[in-house]
């Protein structure tokens, strides 16, 4: 019997700890269905800001989606990670590099994501990410975002408490500093193109939402 995706992506990393994290966030997190969604017509390359363990791109992978993806992320222990479970699955175009998004972007024309990393950085520093990653995004491309918003709800306070136990676990190198609200998202990208936000939290209890710049 074939192995499900998450299954069979888990196996590609060498640590136990990570295969353990790896098989439960892709089986119950909604962000990478709904990833492939929003990509999978798309024939231009991906730049993935914030990439961790590569899940996005393997996930990607799985589903049939060969574009070239270049992975960065702050965290070196992750970008080794994934750069031996690319390895492990033979996987071609891909690339996995240790990168601060505060030293600005590289050259791209393409589609551009980034996920779950938007409440490390101050608000001038969230500001300036978006409007360097917009620009990156090519005609008729997405700038693909999940990021938790602020507002007045139970959801966003767990999002919150979450982050600080990612800090004090050493999963996450940094506390969170400051969360965007879904009116920043719409002054910010919304000279690009067109900006669509909706929930994005499925069964966990947390205040996620997908940010979508569609450019013109």
């Amino acid at each position: 019997m074939k192995q499900p995706p998450h299954q069979r992506i888990a196996r590609l990393y060498s640590s136990r700890w990570d295969q353990g994290y790896v098989a439960s966030k892709l089986r119950t997190d909604p962000l990478y269905t709904a990833l492939v969604s929003e990509l999978k017509d798309s024939p231009m390359s991906l730049l993935d800001l914030g990439c961790g363990l590569g899940l996005l791109a393997f996930f990607l992978r799985e589903a049939g989606i060969q574009v070239p993806i270049t992975g960065l992320d702050y965290d070196v222990r992750k970008i080794e990670s994934a750069n031996k479970a690319m390895v492990a699955g033979n996987c071609q175009n891909l690339s996995f590099n240790h990168h601060d998004a505060r030293s600005g972007l590289p050259e791209h024309s393409g589609n551009v994501s980034i996920l779950d990393i938007l409440q490390f950085f101050t608000s001038a520093e969230q500001a300036e990410l978006l409007k360097l990653a917009a620009q990156r995004v090519a005609p008729g491309g997405k700038l693909v975002i999940r990021s938790g918003l602020q507002d007045s709800s139970l959801r966003f306070k767990i999002t919150v408490a979450g982050d600080l136990v990612a800090k004090a676990t050493s999963w996450m190198k940094a506390a969170p500093t400051h969360y965007p609200t879904a009116m920043d998202f719409e002054k910010i990208l919304g000279p690009y193109g067109n900006v669509t936000i909706k929930p994005l939290w499925g069964k966990t209890p947390f205040n996620n939402h997908l940010i979508v710049l569609k450019r013109d």
